[in-house]
């Protein structure tokens, strides 16, 4: 590969360190599976949101509760959907990594030092307004104040995914708000066996070594709350083989105890949520 074919490929991907996606491998002949890491033997779960049960995808006789799942098909029409990615495509779609771009309306965080500011935040889209006012409407989410909004944008093209992992528990509260938009896909909530299934002490090394991989469905169009054990304990993820067709996706995040009234930092967390709750980002 010609430094130029570098420099064109390196405009195209966002992808930093173990990260990649379609358009950095390649170039470099590289074969990476839909499926992921297939290293560790898994257990395929399905979630059932009726039931709220994960239920073994091969049809055996096994499943456990599931909770801190919420899903709410239909949340978006098919009119707000198309009025939503209208203005989505208005705005700069910035590269990130695993092949997916991003848009962010929230304030400078740096998780490490954990610090936080304005930065040049001026608000929240202003068209979210009326789908936060309806969120609320739901009593899981009575009460939610969302003070940051990050856009996704996968392509199949691209590779795109997102790998396993829990977000942020410092600035970010007990409720992650997710808008699935264009196409039906699945969000992968992973946990090692032996914590998944409360294996008893003692089980067998293979056993304990698996890990139960959970399939929240995602209709077109649908919103999905996690909370409670699968905000903080199950990792979420993306795989490339659901993303069959371009997907965009909305989540609203709040702010922890730490930022709220009572807490060490509530000064800053109404500073940050007068600003979120202005909506005062208009898109172009």
């Amino acid at each position: 590969m010609t430094a130029t074919d570098t420099q064109t490929h390196a405009s195209q991907c966002g992808c930093k360190g173990i990260r990649s996606c379609l358009l950095c491998e390649r170039p470099k002949g590289q074969d990476h599976p839909l499926n992921g890491n297939e290293a560790k033997v898994k257990l395929h779960f399905c979630y059932d949101p009726v039931l709220q049960l994960a239920l073994r995808e091969d049809g055996k006789p096994s499943s456990f509760p599931f909770p801190g799942v919420f899903l709410w098909e239909d949340f978006l029409s098919e009119e707000e959907e198309k009025a939503l990615v209208r203005q989505m495509d208005k705005d700069v779609w910035i590269l990130s990594q695993s092949g997916r771009k991003k848009q962010d309306f929230g304030p400078k965080v740096n998780f490490k030092k954990r610090k936080v500011r304005l930065g040049g935040f001026q608000g929240l889209p202003a068209i979210s307004q009326a789908l936060v006012e309806r969120m609320v409407q739901e009593p899981l989410l009575a009460g939610f104040q969302p003070v940051e909004q990050c856009n996704l944008n996968y392509h199949p093209e691209r590779g795109s995914s997102i790998d396993p992992h829990l977000d942020d528990s410092w600035l970010w509260g007990e409720r992650l708000v997710t808008v699935n938009m264009l196409s039906d896909s699945v969000l992968t909530m992973s946990l090692q066996a032996v914590q998944a299934l409360e294996l008893r002490p003692g089980s067998e090394k293979e056993e304990e070594e698996r890990e139960v991989q959970v399939a929240v469905r995602l209709p077109r169009r649908s919103l999905v709350v996690l909370y409670g054990e699968a905000r903080h304990k199950w990792k979420h993820a993306v795989h490339r083989r659901d993303v069959a067709a371009r997907r965009l996706c909305s989540t609203y995040r709040e702010l922890s105890a730490e930022f709220l009234p009572g807490g060490s930092q509530a000064e800053v967390g109404v500073k940050l949520l007068d600003v979120a709750l202005s909506f005062s980002h208009t898109a172009g």
